[in-house]
Parts: C-alpha cells; structure tokens; sequence
C-alpha cells in the first residue's frame, strides 16, 4: 500500500531566478536519502510530494525529518476534490487525533483551487459539522485545539494532521563544501549540524594524539560523524595522528601559550587538507569568550595560518543554547562520554587570554612545525559514512 507524505520547503521558496537550483538540490537529496524504497516525489508551486510504500514510511520520516532544505511534512491524504471525499478524510484524520488522545480540534483549509464550490471558511465549517456528527465526544476550539485537520485544495485535495519539523535551511549540496574541526566535546558536532543546515557538504577532520588521547576517544569521533551524517546525507572524517607536532610544541613553545601554539598547528593542518578535498571553509565550533583560547585575541591567532575563510556558526551562542541543540540532533549523549581530547590533556594552568598578535604568530614560526604537520597529514586515516551507514546505526536499513 502507498502512503503520501506531503512535503513543506521554506526558504528556498525567497529564491528568485536560481530557485530551480535549490528545488533540484533537495529532490536530489530526497531521492538519495529514499534510495532502494521505490519512492516518486512530484512538485507542484510550494508543495512536494513524496510517494512511499508503507513499510517505508518510518524511513520517509527519518529522512524528511533530517533533510535540510524543508521546513515541515505531514502524512496525508489525497482525495479527489469533491466535498463528500474531503469530508471523509477530514474524519479520518479526526480519528488519528482521537487516537492520541485528542479532544479539542479545529479545522483549518487553504483553498488554491477558487473553482471549487466552497471557500475555505465554508469547507472548515463542512468539514467540522462532518468530525462533531461522526464523533460526538470532541469540541472545537480554535484557540487551543488537541489537534488541527488541515485541508489543502490545489490541484487535488489533500487532508492532513499535524506537521512535523524538518531541519529548515538549505539542501545539502547548494553551498560551498566546509571541512568541520571535529573533537569529541558538545560544540563542534553542533557547529557540523549547523553548517549543514546552510546547505554545505561536510567533511570532517579530527586530530588523534595516541597514546596521550585513546583509541576509545577516536571511536567516539567516529560515532559523532555518523550522527553529522544524517543531517549532511553523507561525509568524510579524516584522522590525522597529531602526537608528534604537540610533543614538539610541549617541548619548544611557551607553556602559557601551548593552546594557541596547538590550535594554530591544527589550523595550518585543515588548510592543507581543504585544498585537497577542495573545500570553500573551514568550520570550528568555537564560541567568543566560552573558554581561555576562544578571545577574539586568540581567534586571530590560531586562524592567521588559513588561507580560507573560517566559519564559526556558535560564535554567539551560550553553553546552554549549544546543549540544546546537542540533545536535539542526538549527539550530546556521545560528546560526554568520558574520553578527553587531546586540547584538553595539553591545555595550560594559566593560559594567555590577551596575546600580541606579532608575537605569537611568530612564535609559532618559530615553532618550524610544517614538515611534522606534513608528516601528520601523509598518514592520515579516511573514514567514508554515506547514508546506508547512517541508516544502519538507526535500524532503518
């Protein structure tokens, strides 16, 4: 049996003469997350639709769900447009809402179609005559419904409940590519998730420091870009062993100054792999003031190696807003597991909070440390999740 899901765009909607390029990004984006299902999607001005078999639909969910580019999506039902089919569904609908408990309704019609005999205020009022004859125990309240039968008369009828949130933004693919700094703590993942919503492909690089930071604190990593992945539809992490370049910078920097010397280093690092995976940005999940390295003294430090431009989507945003948003993409329970990265392990008592720009980044000149980041980088390690990955860690394959 086919089901329909009715799909809901936002801003792609504000674009004017390359909107075409938007919309075959998300179809594109949609097609690939519904792969092997059999699915159709037909577009109509504001509205697509996504054709499914049924026993796909908690996998048309999860992707629509994820998929950056749509603001919401409904399961519906399409009926031909006469009053007595619409009416029928309208109660049917009504029963799902009764079904999850459910008392108080309204009805709510968008009418595009003006030939049709009713105007939305007439087919509303219809339709809720219709529910309250059929179940007698509801009541409606427009203010503060239990539930809301929407009716959408276009080129067909179409009657829906509630509409779930998608992701908003842009589809994956309609922005340059970043390369996201990705640790195991709370803030850079979000800043991937983030990023992602903007339309950009992700790959990911994260700097392992074995045997100071364990094998566990990578696998951690890893699990972390799988669960980007579902928002970005698919992407790259790299593993660049880091031990030998924060020796060196343990052994010639200042102690003070180790975390910007650290941070620099890994910044020189993600500009030589950009250029090779040829990305447009490189993305931290740093935020103005949350910790010592994180001043605008220091940023300007640590960012004075790129030759790209650096993205920070949290630069204004609280520890208790990026929690949020952690626990809402899924990956807050990941980032807390109790593996420490290798910024944490080689971080200083009193770290510099106000450096000199000049001074520091000659110091870390001075440091010599490109032929070991080369080095670092030659022996990297690849990991590619695509998005059968992604629906196996969910138990959707």
């Amino acid at each position: 049996m086919e089901c329909l899901f009715l799909i809901k765009p936002g801003e792609i909607l504000l674009k004017k003469e390359n909107q075409q390029e938007f919309v075959r990004r998300l179809i594109q984006q949609i097609h690939k997350r519904m792969a092997g299902t059999g699915g159709r999607i037909e577009e109509y001005p504001g509205r697509f639709f996504l054709f499914v078999d049924e026993k796909h639909a908690e996998r048309a969910e999860f992707a629509l769900s994820h998929c950056p580019g749509l603001n919401g999506y409904s399961k519906a039902i399409m009926c031909p447009k006469t009053v007595e089919a619409i009416l029928s569904a309208a109660e049917a609908v009504a029963a799902k809402g009764i079904a999850s408990g459910g008392i108080k309704f309204k009805v709510e019609t968008r009418r595009s179609d003006k030939s049709f005999p009713l105007g939305s205020y007439a087919t509303s009022a219809a339709a809720g005559e219709a529910i309250l004859a059929r179940y007698p125990e509801l009541r409606v309240d427009v203010h503060h419904p239990d539930f809301i039968v929407n009716i959408e008369i276009r080129e067909r009828a179409y009657v829906y409940g509630a509409t779930d949130p998608g992701p908003r933004g842009l589809p994956t693919g309609s922005s340059g590519k970043g390369l996201l700094l990705l640790s195991g703590g709370i803030d850079s993942p979000v800043a991937g998730y983030m990023m992602a919503k903007r339309g950009a492909p992700l790959e990911c690089v994260y700097f392992h420091a074995y045997p100071y930071t364990s094998v566990e604190a990578q696998r951690k990593v890893e699990s972390l870009a799988r669960r980007i992945a579902a928002w970005s539809g698919s992407l790259r992490l790299w593993v660049i062993p880091f031990t030998d370049v924060q020796v060196q910078i343990k052994k010639l920097a200042e102690e003070d100054a180790a975390t910007i010397m650290l941070r620099s280093a890994m910044m020189e690092a993600a500009d030589i792999l950009a250029f090779k995976v040829g990305a447009k940005a490189i993305i931290t999940g740093e935020s103005l003031g949350q910790v010592a390295s994180q001043t605008a003294e220091n940023m300007a430090i640590t960012e004075a190696p790129s030759h790209f431009p650096v993205f920070r989507p949290l630069i204004g945003v609280d520890k208790e807003e990026t929690v949020s948003m952690a626990k809402k993409i899924g990956t807050f329970d990941i980032s807390i597991l109790p593996y420490e990265d290798c910024c944490v392990l080689f971080s200083p008592k009193h770290p510099l909070l106000k450096p000199s720009y000049a001074e520091q980044t000659a110091a870390y000149a001075s440091l010599g440390l490109t032929p070991l980041i080369e080095a670092s980088l030659a022996a990297a390690e690849r990991f590619v999740y695509k998005y059968k990955d992604v629906l196996e860690d969910f138990g959707l394959s």
